[in-house]
């Protein structure tokens, strides 16, 4: 009985160390992406907002001109307007409430949230429940206690690229991530980079990208 019990509690520090290093070191995310992308060559873009409440802001503006430098490094030439574009490339960005997760011993498993979705923080979008699943239910939990909990939240960037003059879909993808802060100043920057990284990438194809750290503004982390 005690060789077991040391196993347990072997098998629990291992879970936990995985879960805090992950944390520690990256943001973990999963792309989807769906593409029919036209070679670089004669084409140019504009990057406008999802959700038409975001047309303008500062918010919007700084996510869509990391976007843009993006496409630039692909080829892409930026359009001074829509008018002169022969590709719009679609942004939506957001983060959930926040999802309370239960964790007791690994034997007996933990319990997820179930949250609701929307483009930023309140914002319209899905505007539908969901559960999000990471195969992971002792995330960042210490050994120690037999039930304890903490706070996650799921993030989502949306990236649709049309052809302006039929507006035929060249590119969807989707870039989810679970992190330990809501703020998006430090969670769109490195769903970007995810959503770029082998862009545009194979047709159908979800890969698990992990993205360093962006610089802290507060005190809340991964």
């Amino acid at each position: 009985m005690m060789r077991i019990n040391k196993l347990a509690a072997a098998v629990l520090l291992g879970v936990s160390a995985l879960g805090l290093s992950a944390c520690a070191t990256g943001l973990q995310t999963k792309v989807s992406r769906y593409q029919a992308m036209p070679a670089p060559q004669g084409q140019s873009f504009v990057v406008v907002p999802m959700n038409p409440n975001d047309m303008g802001g500062l918010e919007f503006s700084r996510y869509a001109e990391l976007v843009a430098q993006r496409m630039q490094a692909q080829g892409y030439a930026r359009a001074a307007s829509v008018d002169q574009a022969t590709m719009i490339v679609h942004l939506g960005y957001g983060v959930d409430d926040g999802n309370t997760e239960i964790v007791s011993d690994p034997f007996y498993g933990g319990y997820g949230g179930y949250g609701g979705w929307g483009y930023g923080r309140y914002g319209g979008g899905w505007g539908h429940g969901y559960y999000w699943g990471w195969n992971d239910p002792f995330w960042g939990a210490p050994y120690g206690s037999s039930i304890r909990s903490y706070v996650y939240y799921v993030s989502q960037l949306d990236l649709d690229i049309r052809r302006k003059v039929d507006n035929a879909s060249l590119f969807e993808g989707k870039a989810k991530a679970r992190s330990r802060t809501d703020e998006l100043a430090r969670l769109v920057p490195s769903l970007v980079d995810a959503m770029f990284t082998g862009f545009p990438g194979q047709s159908g194809e979800t890969i698990k990208i992990t993205i360093p750290n962006q610089p802290k503004q507060a005190t809340a982390g991964y």
